[in-house]
C-alpha cells in the first residue's frame, strides 16, 4: 500500500509539474510573440503581414538557391537577387518593428511594398533564364496582398506599373536573349500576364468599394446604436439622465453602500410656478427654461453627482458621499447661479427658482420609501414659501 501510495505521489507530481510548466510555456511564446511583432494591436497585425509576405521572398530565394546550383542561372545573379531579398524583407519589418513607418499615411507602408516586390520578381524574370515563366505567378500574388489596402486609384496603378514594367523586361530580354526567351512566347506570356493583372486590379477596386460599403454602414450602425442608448437612457429635452436611469443609478448605489457603507443623499426639485413660464410666455419659453436649469445644474453639481429629470419639471439629485451637514452645498450654489440668471427678454427680471426636499439614505431602506420620504421634503419646500430646501 506505502509503495502504490508513493507511486500515485510520484504521478502526481508529475502532472502537477507539466501543469505547471505549460502556463509557462506559454507565457515564454507570449513574450517571444510581443518581441517579434510588438504588443500594440495595429502594428502587430501590419507586422504579422509584412512576415507572411516575408515567406514568398523565402520561397524565392530557395528557388534562386536551386537553380544557383542546378546551373539554370548565374550564380553571381542569384547571389545579388538573394541579397536584394534579404535586404527587402529586413528593411520593411525594421521600418514596421520599430514604429518608424508610423509617420507614413498608411503605417502598414503597403504601396511601397507592394512596388518593391513587383519590382524584385521583375529582376528575377529577367535572371532565372530556362525557368523564368515560373516567377509570374507571384506578381499576381503579390498584387492580391495589396488590394486589402490599396485604394482603387492605387490598385490600378500599380497594376499599370507592373504590366508596363514586366512589358519592359520581357521586350529587352527577347532581344537580348531570344534562345530561353523567344519573342512569341514572351508576347503570349505578357498578354496573360497583363489580362490577369488588370482583372485582379479590377477586382480590388470592387472590394474596396465594398470595404468602404461596409465601413460606412459600420459608422452608421455604431450611431444608430449609440442614438438608441442615449434615448434610453437620456431625457430628450434636457440631455439630463431620464428616470429609468436614476432609478438605475440609485441602486447601483444602494450595492455600494451595503458594500462599504458609503453614505449618499437625494434630493428631488420642483421648478416654483413653471406654469406661469408656459401660460405667461408659452411652452418654447417653458421647454428654454428647463434647458437652462439642466445646464445651470450641470455647472454647480461636482463631477460625482448624478442629476435626472424625474418628470415634468421635476428633477431627481443623487449626492454621492455626502457626509452629514453637506447634502446642501450643491443646491445652495444652484439656487445662487440661478439668481443671476435672466430667463426671458421680455421680463428682465423673472429668475428660476425651485423648491428642494433633500433627505439622507437610510442603510436597507427601500428606494421607493427613500423617494417618497424626499418627496415629502419637497412639499414641506412648497409649504414654508417655496424657493428653499428643507433636510428631513
Amino acid at each position: 500500500m506505502t509503495v502504490d501510495n508513493n507511486k500515485n505521489v510520484g504521478m502526481s507530481s508529475k502532472a502537477l509539474a507539466s501543469t505547471v510548466a505549460q502556463p509557462a510555456a506559454r507565457s515564454l511564446w507570449a513574450r517571444c510573440g510581443d518581441v517579434i511583432v510588438g504588443v500594440d494591436a495595429k502594428q502587430r497585425v501590419r507586422v504579422t503581414r509584412s512576415l507572411l509576405s516575408a515567406l514568398v521572398y523565402a520561397v524565392c530565394i530557395v528557388l534562386i538557391g536551386y537553380e544557383s546550383y542546378a546551373g539554370i542561372m548565374d550564380a553571381r545573379h542569384g547571389k545579388l537577387l538573394v541579397g536584394c531579398c534579404l535586404l527587402v524583407v529586413v528593411g520593411f519589418y525594421l521600418a514596421l518593428r520599430s514604429g518608424w513607418s508610423l509617420r507614413w499615411r498608411d503605417p502598414a507602408l503597403t504601396l511601397q511594398q507592394v512596388l518593391v516586390a513587383q519590382s524584385c520578381i521583375a529582376g528575377a524574370y529577367a535572371i532565372t533564364g530556362a525557368a523564368h515563366a515560373g516567377t509570374l505567378m507571384l506578381l499576381a500574388l503579390v498584387l492580391v496582398f495589396g488590394i486589402f489596402s490599396l485604394s482603387v486609384r492605387l490598385a490600378r496603378l500599380v497594376s499599370l506599373y507592373t504590366v508596363a514594367l514586366i512589358g519592359a523586361v520581357m521586350l529587352y530580354k527577347s532581344i537580348d536573349d531570344p534562345i530561353l526567351y523567344p519573342p512569341r512566347v514572351e508576347a503570349v506570356y505578357f498578354v496573360f500576364t497583363a489580362t490577369i493583372l488588370s482583372t485582379i486590379a479590377l477586382l480590388a477596386g470592387q472590394l474596396t468599394q465594398m470595404r468602404d460599403r461596409l465601413k460606412a454602414q459600420k459608422k452608421e450602425l455604431e450611431f444608430a446604436l449609440a442614438h438608441i442608448e442615449s434615448m434610453a437612457t437620456r431625457d430628450e429635452l434636457t440631455g439630463l439622465f431620464n428616470r429609468r436611469y436614476m432609478l438605475e443609478a440609485i441602486a447601483a448605489q444602494v450595492r455600494r453602500q451595503a458594500r462599504s457603507g458609503q453614505r449618499f443623499s437625494l434630493v428631488l426639485i420642483d421648478l416654483d410656478h413653471f406654469k406661469h413660464f408656459n401660460d405667461d410666455f408659452g411652452h418654447a419659453v417653458g421647454d428654454q427654461v428647463l434647458r437652462m436649469f439642466a445646464l445651470q445644474a450641470l455647472a454647480a453639481l461636482r463631477d460625482t453627482d448624478i442629476i435626472g429629470r424625474w418628470g415634468g419639471e421635476e428633477f431627481l439629485l443623487l449626492l454621492p458621499e455626502t457626509p452629514p451637514g453637506s447634502s446642501t452645498h450643491g443646491v445652495t450654489r444652484l439656487r445662487g447661479q440661478l439668481a443671476n440668471l435672466p430667463v426671458h427678454e421680455a421680463a428682465p427680471e423673472l429668475r428660476i427658482q425651485f423648491s428642494a426636499g433633500v433627505i439622507e439614505f437610510r442603510t436597507g431602506e427601500p428606494i421607493e420609501q427613500a423617494i417618497e420620504r424626499a418627496d415629502r421634503a419637497l412639499y414641506a419646500a412648497k409649504s414654508a414659501g417655496r424657493n428653499c430646501t428643507i433636510v428631513l
